[in-house]
């Protein structure tokens, strides 16, 4: 590499310096500012001056990460490399949606660069929870699979059944199986959005049995992964 390039390097890519991590920070701040002016887009009827305001960050942001993002490919040792890695592509969604105007906005794609900011701040501690998470995944990796082969089971016979009980009396709402897997899976998950629901008191009562499933049923996962986590806890210790 050039020699002018290593002070610049040291800033891009070299993370325990001063001047890294305001480098760092402030990639994270215009994160931050560009996901709450995505928010903000949404509002209905803006006035004139806050649109011209939230156009104004838009194009200094891009302007400023796509800069970034050209800097990050000069410094690179492996140019190639960094440009096909899983952070040179989130820069790159970063920025890309801005200048093809694919007609769908991608802007909040820009919450996964604070991945690149974790990654870059190299916390310790947030590692080796994550290794306890994917260790405590590995150990309870067959339970899980196992129930999940249940609830996809009784997924579909909940939705079998409450067909047969419902769809004489509401052929619009329970007119296959395949529809009544959408009252299943609000049923079993215990969400009960209220727009389908059963009117027989057939359907009724096997809807108490199947809530009363669904109130169990996603308990056992999370008991699973507690006592995984309490003995990769106790593997790191």
């Amino acid at each position: 590499m050039h020699p002018k390039l290593h002070p610049l390097k040291h800033i891009v890519e070299q993370h325990d310096t001063r001047w890294g991590r305001v480098f760092d920070f402030f990639i994270l701040f215009l994160v931050g500012v560009s996901i709450v002016c995505f928010s903000i887009d949404t509002i209905p009827n803006q006035s004139p001056r806050t649109e011209l305001i939230l156009d104004i960050l838009e194009v200094t942001i891009v302007a400023i990460f796509t800069i970034e993002y050209l800097l990050r490919i000069l410094v690179a040792d492996h140019k190639r490399k960094f440009v096909f890695s899983f952070l040179g592509i989130i820069d790159l969604l970063a920025i890309l949606p801005f200048y093809i105007a694919v007609g769908i906005d991608l802007r909040m794609l820009r919450a996964l660069r604070v991945l690149r900011v974790f990654s870059a701040l190299k916390i310790v501690r947030y590692n080796r929870a994550m290794w306890r998470l994917r260790h405590a995944f590995s150990l309870a990796k067959e339970e899980i699979v196992l129930f999940l082969i249940a609830a996809l089971l009784l997924l579909y016979f909940s939705a079998v059944g409450i067909y047969y009980f419902e769809n004489p009396a509401q052929p619009e709402l329970f007119s296959s199986v395949f529809d009544s897997m959408w009252w299943s899976i609000t049923t079993l998950t215990t969400v009960g959005y209220g727009d389908v629901y059963p009117i027989t008191t057939g359907g009724r009562i096997f809807t108490f049995f199947v809530l009363l499933v669904g109130l169990g049923i996603f308990s056992v996962p999370a008991g699973l992964v507690a006592s995984a986590m309490i003995k990769a806890r106790e593997f790191d210790d």
